[in-house]
């Protein structure tokens, strides 16, 4: 058994993508930032279709360099083979969508930290460890990054691996076309030409657009370029003819590009061409490889072609296995597949990145409660949330499954510094104690605020509510959800939707599962729920039940503490560690309350309140842990 199924060589990069949509790059005035690069999109892209992909290539010592390296490890990418380069820079693209034909792009490549792959960064042992290696055309382009590429291929080719060519012919790229010509698929060469025949022969498959066949075969008659590229190479051919599909030639090619094999295409309407090619090389590659015939391969790689030409970006907008799957069942209901909102919940739930099996979450998002304690300023109430912080990265000591939930208004400075500190954090939007339900002032009356959130942050909003409120408030509290919800997705925002109905008017077994399901029927999908701890095993069955009949691919329900004694909140654990869907717990009061009114009086320093609710937060996660192994058990 090998480590991977492919490994991926070439370029990468961050790309910028222009968020406004229908006018020129000139006029952009806000970019969307994701990673980019032909092989770098097509190591991502399969491992969202479940292979086992790693990259090699290039990346700068700094903040975009780590940001291509934290990203594709979110994909599950490997990055082993990723070298970090003291001296370049991380290469940048920007990228728009003038309409639907016209798609300008700038890069910024000149001595760029992926083009200084050598022979010596390429590893024998780590190219053998992959079933196939696949690379990409523009990193033929100069002798030295194209030395490293043939170093690759001829081990492959030694160890009867398989390997596959993406011509990505980019003519400025390659030095034909001028810095703004970035969006040019097509200068002839002959040059560029003879460059690429001396390399056809290393490949069982090629793949390229007309354009990119009539390179490499030195001709604009795209069957006479199959022909030549026949001549210097055994390869299948896969060609990709646009609107009207692909073909895949595995012998001589015949007089007709319908004559060769296809796979069925897909009614889609053209909405972003950058980066279809590498979804749709996804696709194939996991056809190809999974020894699927190639009508299917095709079918695979026009499915994540037409997803790719659909949404905003490039590697964000390729599918999961889970969702192909869903759509090849479902079909096309609408062309615009980004404002199918059936599928985009698919897309959404099953590409989300983390593991957040455990949720052990320390909750100091208290504003109303901390403002009540005799002593508190805003001054003190930064502080000890600075301490709560302290605690949770004490108690968390580099260890997954631990979260804190922080507030900006009084917390700011703790939220902060959570960042980048491998925590899981909430961040809570409602103005405490509202009902009807009122958000934080500084999110705007449009919900704007959202966009100055870090992707990391996981937004929070807590209801109370009950199946027996009348139809105003109902409406009232409905709309604001209903707004805060999209603007979560508009934004790539999680969001925790946290019901209390048992503070509105008694409840039973069913209560929570009702309110559960008139969410889900107003169209909101959370990615987490908090919910307060249920007192019977029906409660719990009919609430999960509930979840996972609207959402199978929720993250999971968190339970709430409402500041009950340990003893009460371990009963609770017991209980609500039976259902898989329950992850963990978010408690705050019975970890923080009366430690807050001694420090908070002066009565305890620093110190002795870190340690004293370090101890408690300690003490809950064991009782969690203990819950859950009983219930495995």
């Amino acid at each position: 058994m090998k480590t991977f199924d492919l490994i991926t060589i070439g370029r990468s990069s961050v790309d910028l993508y222009g968020g406004q949509v229908g006018g020129r790059l000139e006029d952009m005035r806000s970019f969307d930032k994701y990673i980019g690069g032909s092989p770098t999109n097509i190591a991502c892209g399969t491992a969202r279709l479940g292979l086992k992909s790693a990259v090699i290539t290039g990346v700068g010592d700094e903040h975009m360099g780590r940001f291509i390296r934290e990203e594709l490890a979110r994909e599950g990418v490997d990055t082993t083979g990723v070298k970090t380069d003291p001296d370049r820079l991380t290469a940048l693209v920007l990228l728009g969508i003038r309409d639907s034909d016209s798609f300008p792009l700038i890069f910024y490549r000149e001595n760029c930290a992926d083009m200084g792959l050598t022979v010596d960064d390429i590893d024998p042992d780590f190219i053998t460890s992959a079933r196939a290696v696949v690379a990409t055309g523009t990193h033929l382009s100069h002798p030295k990054v194209e030395a490293a590429t043939l170093k690759a291929l001829e081990i492959a080719r030694a160890n009867d691996m398989q390997t596959a060519l993406d011509i990505d012919y980019r003519p400025n790229l390659w030095g034909v076309a001028g810095h703004g010509d970035g969006e040019s698929r097509f200068v002839a060469s002959e040059k560029v030409t003879a460059k690429l025949q001396s390399t056809l022969h290393l490949f069982d498959l090629i793949v390229g657009t007309e354009e990119e066949f009539h390179i490499a075969g030195g001709t604009t008659d795209t069957v006479a370029a199959l022909r030549a590229v026949r001549e210097v190479s055994a390869a299948t051919l896969v060609c990709k003819r646009g609107a009207a599909g692909a073909v895949a030639f595995t012998g001589a090619i015949p007089d007709s590009l319908d004559d060769g094999e296809a796979g069925p295409g897909f009614p889609i309407e053209v909405f972003n061409v950058l980066g279809a090619g590498d979804g749709f090389m996804s696709g194939l590659l996991k056809g190809w490889l999974d020894g699927e015939d190639w009508p299917t391969a095709l079918k695979y790689a026009n499915v994540c072609g037409a997803f790719a030409v659909s949404r905003h970006g490039c590697t964000p907008a390729y599918p999961s296995w889970d969702e192909m799957q869903f759509f090849l069942k479902r079909g096309v209901l609408r062309p615009d597949l980004r404002n199918d909102a059936e599928l985009e919940q698919v897309h959404w739930s099953t590409n989300r990145r983390g593991d957040w099996s455990t949720m052990r979450v320390f909750a100091f998002d208290h504003r109303m409660q901390l403002e009540e304690i005799d002593g508190y300023t805003k001054d003190k109430g930064g502080a000890f949330k600075s301490l709560c912080l302290e605690v949770a990265r004490k108690v968390q000591n580099g260890k997954p499954g631990y979260g804190i939930l922080c507030d900006d208004r009084i917390g700011r400075d703790a939220l902060h510094a959570a960042s980048g500190s491998g925590l899981w954090v909430g961040r809570p939007t409602e103005w405490p104690g509202s009902r009807p339900l009122t958000l934080e002032a500084e999110l705007g009356p449009d919900l704007g605020g959202l966009g100055e959130w870090p992707r990391d942050q996981v937004v929070k909003v807590l209801c109370f509510c009950h199946p027996d409120d009348d139809a105003a408030i109902w409406a009232d509290q409905e709309a604001t959800i209903l707004r805060l919800f999209h603007a979560c997705r508009r934004n790539h925002l999680e969001f925790l939707l946290e019901v209390i109905p048992s503070k509105v008017a008694p409840i039973d077994d069913d209560t929570t599962a009702t309110l559960i399901q008139r969410f889900y029927d107003l169209g909101v999908y959370p990615d987490w729920w908090k919910l307060e701890p249920l007192k019977t095993e029906a409660a719990w069955t009919k609430t999960v039940e509930a979840i996972t009949r609207n959402d199978p691919h929720t993250r999971g329900i968190v339970v709430l503490g409402l500041d009950a004694p340990e003893e009460e909140l371990a009963a609770s654990f017991k209980l609500a560690a039976r259902y898989d869907l329950v992850k963990g717990f978010a408690v705050g009061r019975t970890i923080f309350g009366s430690v807050a009114r001694s420090w908070m009086a002066g009565e305890m320093p620093d110190s002795d309140a870190v340690e004293e609710m370090a101890r408690r937060y300690a003490r809950l996660c064991e009782i969690w842990d203990a819950a859950r192994i009983a219930a495995k058990g």
